[in-house]
Order: structure tokens, then C-alpha cells, then sequence
């Protein structure tokens, strides 16, 4: 048994909030806006997950670097903050992309 999964995920989550916190992108923007959209989004993956492990689709593969702490059948503790992350870059992306194009346009608009 071990936490070796976790902690990258954890440190991967840490390097989300770090890139967030230095471009204002997601919960430093509107952080009541950003709790309701990130924890929708965990609740959506976590029913997808349920869903899928009830169905026989998904399945926990045994693995030397996860801590062996199951929520429920088949559902890994590691799943939580996996989905975590995975919310997180996506708004994160979302949010740095769309900073990126505002910042050109009205750079294009002070040269003309």
C-alpha cells in the first residue's frame, strides 16, 4: 500500500491552485461561482463513475502506488481528487485560453 498516486495528484491540484492564484483564472476571478461549476462538475464525473462501476464498465486495477482506500466498490479515494483535477485543468484551460484571446484583441485594437 501506498500514497504515491495521491500525492502527484495532490501536488498536480497544488500546481491548478498555483496557476489559478497567479493569473486570476478560476477562484481568485469569482470564487462562489468557481466552488458551484468545480464541485457540479466532480458531482457529474463521480455519477459517470457510479454509473459505470454499476455497470460493469469500469473496473479498480490493483496497483503498488495507490493508497487501497475504497469509498465504495471498484471506487478508489484516488478517483476524488483525479476528478479534481481533472475539473480544474479543464477551467483552468478554458479560463487561460480565454484570457489569452482578450489580451490580443485589445492589443489589435490599440495599434489600429
Amino acid at each position: 500500500m501506498s500514497a504515491l498516486y495521491l500525492l502527484a495528484l495532490l501536488v498536480s491540484l497544488s500546481g491548478m491552485v498555483v496557476l489559478d492564484r497567479r493569473f486570476a483564472l478560476f477562484f481568485w476571478r469569482d470564487a462562489r461561482r468557481a466552488a458551484t461549476v468545480l464541485g457540479a462538475g466532480l458531482v457529474l464525473f463521480v455519477l459517470w463513475d457510479i454509473t459505470g462501476i454499476a455497470t460493469g464498465v469500469f473496473f479498480r486495477g490493483e496497483s503498488a502506488i495507490t493508497t487501497g482506500v475504497l469509498l465504495g466498490p471498484e471506487f478508489p479515494l484516488e478517483e476524488i481528487f483525479f476528478l479534481l483535477l481533472l475539473c480544474y485543468s479543464a477551467i483552468n484551460l478554458f479560463a487561460g485560453a480565454e484570457l489569452i484571446l482578450v489580451r490580443r484583441r485589445s492589443r489589435g485594437r490599440q495599434r489600429s
